[in-house]
């Protein structure tokens, strides 16, 4: 069948909206807790990298989380499925913590850190059956795709957190029961959105009953040695391109908010237009990219992306200069910088879009979450090793550096890339003149 005829199955779009559903909760909460929770630690810590190493507490917890939580996943079974047990517990919890998370950053350090680490506790466990539910269900050729829908679901809630509930950072408000609701109205709002968002998942999406017969599941360590002992080091390099491009993000994502309260003199609500820039080219742009990647290949698709991001982080390191050089007024200064976030939102949905599918394509049904847990361990060792690195960098060079690295990284990432073979969909492969043996069912 040609790609002109191809045809999605009956019904994909409105079923991967459905499961999509469990990754519009992590994108309604990663984006305001990255944007809000530096600015509540400027409030009692004065150093970039003290900042940036207690960024890393949600990633030292999905490192350890995700892999366990989606390992144990895939042995569970249960009448309702092997990861909605996890999510009906998960979910729901990091609702309630995630709604008070504002207020324990208003009273001290400790409370702080405690609440922190209590809601990553249950949203690091959640995001790894929510992830292995859709390569559960959807077939190898058709994830490009499917992931470009889930990641548009993550995008739209991303543009509801940064674009419609951010700015009420701004807003004060005196309500029954809760009281003064300053500074944490998007958090509360956020937190009954999840909710609902839980109970639609379930209540909408079946999973495939399994039955004990099957063969055992690879833990992740397994998973990791057995990558590593390929003959064919394609998925060894895909991890470490991924390690690169991550690390490349995190160098600057942490920073982002309070670099544009500080050069671009905006307020904490208006910060959050800046992210809300790169949500909304996610959200336009996640769908798109998987067709991309379906017609010129995925490696090739990703490697564009990563090229384009470095340029564009290059970009935003000499930003101040050429607006200063112009004598730019701060509408335009700021117009511009987002104007740069929204190409690079492009970039990072392209890659993000097809980076799992390649991972997948490696994996079977029976290691699908074992093979999630490893993409988890990678992505989230770059989001534990950047952030404090950059933030050292900052105190010594100020904000403006983090681009600097950024664009280095993203380079480096976009050259190991280029070594390797395979991770395509069937046809993108015969179109490139080979077949991925690995391919997984």
């Amino acid at each position: 069948m040609s790609d002109t005829t191809r045809r999605l199955p009956e019904g994909f779009y409105r079923s991967t909206i459905m499961i999509g559903l469990g990754f519009f909760t992590m994108g309604l909460m990663d984006p305001l807790y990255d944007n809000y929770v530096p600015v509540f630690l400027s409030g009692f810590l004065d150093s970039g990298a003290a900042i940036g190493a207690f960024m890393t507490i949600d990633n030292i917890m999905a490192l350890i989380l995700i892999p366990l939580v989606t390992g144990l996943s895939d042995k569970a079974r249960t009448s309702i499925g092997r990861r909605m047990p996890y999510i009906l517990v998960t979910l729901p919890a990091s609702a309630i913590l995630f709604a008070i998370l504002p207020r324990a950053g208003m009273t001290s350090l400790v409370v702080f850190v405690g609440a922190i680490v209590l809601f990553n506790l249950f949203k690091q466990s959640a995001r790894g059956p929510v992830v292995a539910l859709m390569p559960d269900t959807v077939p190898n050729e058709y994830r490009s795709e499917a992931n470009g829908v889930i990641n548009m679901m993550g995008g739209i809630a991303a543009v509801v957190g940064t674009l419609a509930l951010a700015p009420l950072m701004d807003l004060r408000l005196v309500l029954p029961v809760v009281g003064d609701t300053s500074r944490q109205l998007p958090f509360m709002i956020s937190g009954v959105l999840i909710v609902v968002a839980t109970v639609l998942l379930f209540s909408t999406v079946r999973e495939k009953r399994l039955t004990e017969s099957e063969p055992p599941r690879q833990s992740v360590i397994t998973s990791i040695k057995n990558v590593f002992a390929q003959k064919d080091k394609s998925a060894v390099y895909i991890l470490i391109a991924i390690f690169l491009w991550f690390s490349a993000y995190w160098a600057m994502r942490p920073f982002m908010t309070l670099y544009v309260i500080e050069y671009l003199g905006l307020s904490e609500g208006l910060a959050g237009f800046s992210t809300g820039m790169f949500a909304v080219a996610y959200l336009a742009f996640a769908v798109p990219s998987g067709m991309v990647a379906h017609r010129i290949g995925r490696r090739r698709t990703i490697r564009i992306a990563l090229s384009a991001m470095s340029v564009v982080a290059l970009l935003m390191f000499t930003h101040e200069f050429w607006t200063v050089a112009v004598g730019a007024s701060q509408m335009l200064a700021v117009g511009t910088f987002w104007a740069l976030l929204f190409l690079f939102g492009i970039c990072w949905g392209a890659a993000n879009t097809n980076s799992f599918p390649m991972l997948w394509q490696k994996a079977s049904f029976n290691t699908m979450g074992a093979y999630t847990g490893v993409y988890y361990v990678f992505s989230q060792s770059a989001a534990i090793v950047a952030p404090p690195l950059t933030g050292g960098i900052v105190d010594f060079l100020g904000f403006r550096a983090i681009f600097l690295v950024t664009a280095v990284v993203m380079a480096a990432s976009c050259l190991v890339l280029g070594k390797v073979r395979g991770g395509e969909t069937n046809r993108a492969a015969e179109r490139a003149g080979h077949t991925d043996a690995e391919s997984g069912s």
